[in-house]
């Protein structure tokens, strides 16, 4: 008995540490998209985006919306050219796209009627290289430079720790006397096999330009 049960632990302990790996690797691997950090603010940060592209869909729910947006990036474009894989998606035919963290999607989503998600391409994209998409429920979007408040946290996100961080976000601001603009929105920047104590997620609100 002694001998299956140091089995079980010793075979869970390489199952945990291949699983501890690969977060590390994913983590590791993703580009990101850049930004510059202007100030932290009791817990979030102020940042400084450049403009950036997106590809962005709006569904019933977030595996429809993840689907559409994958498609893109894997090939679902009207673009011929083959661009070097940042996190690897391989396609068969057509362009493929690195797929830049973080995952952006409403604040609030996980549980709405609807979700509205976006991808953000690699910074080497423009308005006019932007491959357009083929799927008529999938959009580019051009985002100018903007000033971005984030709260940080791990775990999964479940629309109530959602809505509690939006809430200390937006306090926080009150505080600061800084003005939100716009809803707030969640990022994402780990893969779905990431460990949750591993995960990287922000509530993110665009916020009026400081002096």
């Amino acid at each position: 008995m002694r001998s299956i049960t140091k089995a079980i632990l010793v075979g869970g302990g390489v199952v945990f540490a291949g699983w501890v790996g690969w977060g590390i690797y994913s983590t590791k691997k993703a580009k990101s998209v850049p930004y510059e950090r202007l100030r932290t603010l009791n817990g979030s940060e102020l940042r400084r985006y450049p403009q950036t592209m997106l590809v962005e869909t709006t569904a019933p729910n977030q595996r429809t919306a993840f689907r559409r947006l994958f498609r893109y990036i894997s090939g679902a474009n009207q673009s011929n050219e083959s661009v070097s894989m940042t996190a690897p998606v391989e396609t068969q035919s057509g362009a493929s796209i690195a797929m830049t963290t973080p995952v952006r999607s409403d604040a609030t989503g996980t549980d709405a009627e609807t979700v509205r998600m976006a991808f953000y391409l690699p910074a080497e994209y423009t308005p006019d290289t932007a491959p357009e998409p083929t799927e008529d429920e999938v959009t580019l979007v051009t985002e100018p430079p903007k000033t971005v408040a984030v709260n940080r946290f791990s775990w999964y996100t479940p629309e109530w720790r959602v809505t509690r961080r939006t809430r200390k976000l937006l306090s926080t601001l009150d505080r600061e006397g800084i003005d939100p603009k716009g809803e707030p929105y969640l990022l994402r920047y780990n893969d779905p096999w990431t460990p949750p104590f591993m995960r990287r997620n922000e509530v993110a609100v665009a916020v009026a330009e400081e002096n």
